[in-house]
C-alpha cells in the first residue's frame, strides 16, 4: 500500500513553513514506529533556512493507508514564534492531504487493438470503392476508435491507426497528469486554521 501526502503550509507566514518542517519531521518518525516508511519526493523551500512552503511525502507499508489518515486534515505546531520577540501566536497551521499523483500510464499494446477493414466513400476511384482499404481501430482497454482511409492500402492505413491510438493514449496521460498536479496545487489554498485534528510541540 502507497499513499501520497501533500503536506503545505498554505499561505500563512513564515512561521507556518517552519512548523511545516518540523512535523514532517515528525510525521517521519512517527512512520518508523507504525513500521510504514517514508520518501520526500518533492520539496519547496521557505524563505527561511530549513523550512518548508510544501513537502510531498510517498508512505509505504501494510497501514500505510491508517497511518497516514491520523496525519491527514489541519496540523498545529503549538511553539512560539522563533522569528518574533515578545508575546504572541504560539499555533501554526499547515494541512496535509492525500494527493494523486496522475502517474498511471496507459500501456499500448498492438494486441488490445481490434482492426476492421471498412470500405468508404469520396474520392479515390472504383478500386477505392470496391475494397475495403479502409481501417477502423478499437483500443479495447479504453474505448479508443479511429477510422482511417487516407491511404489506398489497408496496411499503410492499419499503421497510421496504430499511430493514432497510441498518440490519442499518450495526450490522455498527460492531460491526466496536469490535473493531477492542478489539484495538488490546490491544496495550498485548502488550508483551514483552527480546530486542527493533530496538534503537536516541541
Amino acid at each position: 500500500m502507497t499513499v501520497h501526502l501533500m503536506m503545505s503550509a498554505g499561505r500563512g507566514p513564515e512561521e507556518c513553513s517552519w512548523a511545516l518542517a518540523r512535523l514532517a519531521r515528525r510525521l517521519e518518525s512517527d512512520a518508523a514506529r507504525h513500521d510504514v516508511t517514508t520518501r520526500r519526493l518533492e520539496t519547496v523551500a521557505g524563505d527561511r533556512p530549513g523550512t518548508f512552503r510544501s513537502v510531498l511525502l510517498e508512505i509505504t507499508g501494510a497501514t500505510a493507508d491508517e497511518f497516514a489518515a491520523t496525519w491527514t486534515g489541519t496540523l498545529c505546531w503549538q511553539a512560539p514564534s522563533p522569528y518574533r520577540t515578545g508575546p504572541g501566536r504560539k499555533n501554526w497551521y499547515v494541512t496535509a492531504q492525500p494527493c494523486d499523483l496522475g502517474e498511471v500510464r496507459t500501456v499500448f499494446d498492438e494486441r488490445d487493438v481490434d482492426i476492421v477493414p471498412c470500405r468508404t466513400g469520396g474520392p479515390g476511384g472504383q478500386h477505392r470503392n470496391k475494397a475495403s482499404t479502409a481501417v477502423r481501430a478499437t483500443h479495447r482497454p479504453t474505448g479508443t476508435v479511429v477510422v482511417v482511409d487516407t491511404e489506398r492500402q489497408f496496411s499503410l492505413n492499419r499503421s497510421i491507426a496504430l499511430r493514432l491510438i497510441r498518440d490519442r493514449l499518450q495526450s490522455g496521460d498527460a492531460a491526466a497528469g496536469k490535473a493531477a498536479e492542478t489539484a495538488r496545487w490546490r491544496i495550498h489554498d485548502d488550508l483551514v486554521r483552527g480546530n486542527p485534528t493533530r496538534t503537536e510541540r516541541p
